[in-house]
């Protein structure tokens, strides 16, 4: 059902070399299927397309068009890992398809523009063959037309590269006292760098006006960005007014009946490209509405604990997505826009930090991470949150004990939730919570958009007791104490590109201006003197610049995608990587989305004395 249809054959384009696509060390076994006799298609089989959900009941395909009548051909079959497939996003690789277009990257660049044929022999079968590289050179495998027989490169200036990764960044700098409390952050940097089109992240930061504190987050959402973008307006609210005392519920549920201007709760730090939808707003102002008033009536005269009131706000939002999608709405674009919302999904890593009080909540796999200074002046990585995938055993063996024994085996394959979600908790996603009978009735009686759409109609295999997923946090809470410098929350863009502990030293030694400097570890690569000399070259260059950045989540993420394998800034790379077309940056990378939030030392230290 999801194979894509065959492909026109590229179209010349101007700005882009066309040309077929080459094999390399991270791609792995291909099957051919039968070539037809105009044009050609070599199909490429994935075990899986998207990173995060897979509805595909069997392996993808990727057609490449080959301008060639010749038989298959066929050389050693080479093994390789399997990281690369599955960034390929779900329903979007017929787009991908039809134009594999020359990208400049050292791993998959044309070395040569005509076919070898010494390098290769006819395969035994015409009807399937297999397709390897050989050990020696990287060859492309087409003989005769050829699209552009001399390769152009096109190199962004750092001038365009900065325009692009500076794009989303946003700083906001703490007054030291606010009137209620002295607080324990300085500020934060914020940015996004979008791989999908359009981006499916979202992020959010705001002070809490009727309490103390600041809260900050980071949303990745899948099968579109409409559940991200509900959670990233309405999280915050919800916590919020879970972190309210009775006395200030009962005053803003007063004002609301008697007309009068309501107490604001919350101060929003946002980016410019940072929208709210309008159109939904009192839709979701009802839902909290609802919810603040449920909790006046079950108030108990108890101070509400963080941790509580971080897990409540969680639950309670994704059952009121659920619900506002099973209700619908007589409007017609709020009815498929909650829909929408339900259908899709998001993760969310959510910091609340209140003087020394820092407490994690985390649905999902994008991650928080604590920067340490220690004593010699070397940074190190504390988690502060925990994936929840099929990394984490403790995560499986939760899901496991919720289901009957009988399912065992089919909870978990190929590392995803019934063989096809990656993360095991999450908003949205209504598919894997709601009964199949329920999922038909909103179906049928929903627009023809969502009656028209495959996904929305599909079920899951294996699908027997619901719920299988939940929008449930796991809360972390972490005393600060002095050496604690920063925190980072971020979406796995940036954690399937870079360890921690390289995050923990690139955002301390920006922060400080202090470099570290280590032995050049050339990780088994033959380098040459003047290679070497060139690196040290470089590195001494770099330390007596100032940084060009001056956003800590902007260095970052050019570190991000810009490191060559020496572990610097390579610009070059980090102008192909940012040059790449939309249809083929999701091959290479996640959206990226990343919080630094600087603690102020001195504050921390005065709270542990006992001065604040």
């Amino acid at each position: 059902m999801c194979v894509p249809p065959f492909c026109a054959p590229p179209q010349r384009r101007s700005w882009l070399s066309v040309r077929p696509f080459v094999l390399s060390n991270e791609l792995s076994a291909l099957l051919l299927l039968p070539v037809p006799r105009a044009s050609a298609l070599w199909m490429l089989a994935a075990s899986c397309c998207d990173r995060r959900m897979c509805v595909c009941p069997g392996p993808r395909r990727i057609a490449i068009p080959i301008r060639s009548s010749r038989l298959p051909l066929l050389s050693d079959a080479m093994p390789a890992p399997t990281h690369l497939f599955p960034l390929i996003r779900n329903c979007e690789i017929s787009r991908i398809c039809s134009t594999m277009c020359y990208c400049h990257h050292k791993h998959l660049c044309c070395l040569s523009s005509h076919f070898a044929h010494g390098h290769f022999r006819y395969a035994p079968q015409k009807k399937f063959a297999a397709l390897y590289r050989p050990k020696e050179n990287f060859y492309q495998f087409i003989h005769a037309r050829d699209y552009a027989s001399t390769p152009q490169r096109f190199y962004l200036t750092p001038p365009q590269v900065n325009s692009i990764l500076k794009a989303n960044e946003y700083s906001f700098k703490v007054p030291e006292f606010d009137g209620k409390n002295v607080s324990s952050v300085l500020g934060f940097d914020s940015n996004q760098l979008p791989a999908n089109a359009p981006i499916e992240d979202r992020r959010s930061a705001a002070t809490c006006l009727q309490t103390r504190g600041m809260l900050l987050g980071v949303f990745d959402g899948h099968a579109g960005c409409a559940c991200a973008q509900a959670v990233s307006e309405r999280l915050f609210y919800y916590i919020a007014v879970s972190l309210l005392p009775h006395e200030t519920l009962l005053e803003i549920e007063n004002a609301v009946e008697s007309g009068r201007a309501l107490l604001p709760i919350l101060q929003w730090h946002k980016h410019p490209n940072d929208y709210f939808s309008k159109e939904a707003s009192k839709l979701y102002f009802n839902s909290l509405r609802t919810y603040w008033q449920e909790l006046i009536d079950l108030n108990s005269g108890e101070t509400t604990d963080v941790k509580e009131a971080l897990i409540n706000a969680f639950k309670r939002l994704d059952n009121d997505i659920s619900l506002e999608a099973q209700v619908g709405d007589p409007n017609s674009f709020l009815n498929y826009l909650v829909l929408r919302v339900a259908f899709s999904g998001a993760t969310a890593c959510v910091a609340h930090v209140d003087g020394v009080d820092l407490h994690v909540a985390n649905t999902g796999d994008s991650r928080a991470m604590l920067g340490v200074q220690e004593e010699d002046g070397s940074w190190s990585a504390v988690n502060l949150s925990y994936d929840h995938n099929a990394q984490n055993e403790r995560e499986v063996e939760r899901v496991k004990t919720e289901h009957p024994k009988s399912e065992e085996k089919s909870l978990v394959k190929q590392d995803r939730l019934l063989g096809l979600l990656m993360p095991f908790r999450a908003f949205g996603d209504v598919k894997f919570k709601w009964s199949i009978e329920l999922q038909k009735r909103v179906v049928e009686s929903g627009p023809d958009q969502l009656n028209d759409n495959e996904y929305t109609k599909f079920i899951p295999p294996n699908y027997h007791t619901p719920p299988y997923l939940t929008a449930e946090p796991e809360v972390i809470h972490h005393k600060l104490r002095p050496q604690d410098k920063f925190l980072v929350l971020a979406t796995d863009g940036l954690w399937e590109t870079m360890h921690r502990q390289d995050v923990a030293r690139i955002v301390g030694e920006y922060l400080t201006g202090v470099h570290h400097q280590q032995p050049i570890a050339v990780g088994g690569y033959k380098v040459t003197l003047g290679q070497m000399h060139g690196l040290l070259t470089e590195r001494r260059a770099k330390i007596s610049s100032v940084f060009e950045d001056q956003n800590a989540a902007t260095h970052l993420i050019r570190h991000a995608v810009g490191n060559n394998e020496f572990g610097t800034v390579d610009h070059e790379r980090l102008s192909k990587m940012l040059s790449l077309p939309e249809e083929l940056a999701r091959m290479y990378r996640d959206d990226i989305t990343i919080i630094v939030v600087q603690f102020n030392s001195h504050v921390i230290g005065a709270y542990q004395n006992g001065e604040l």
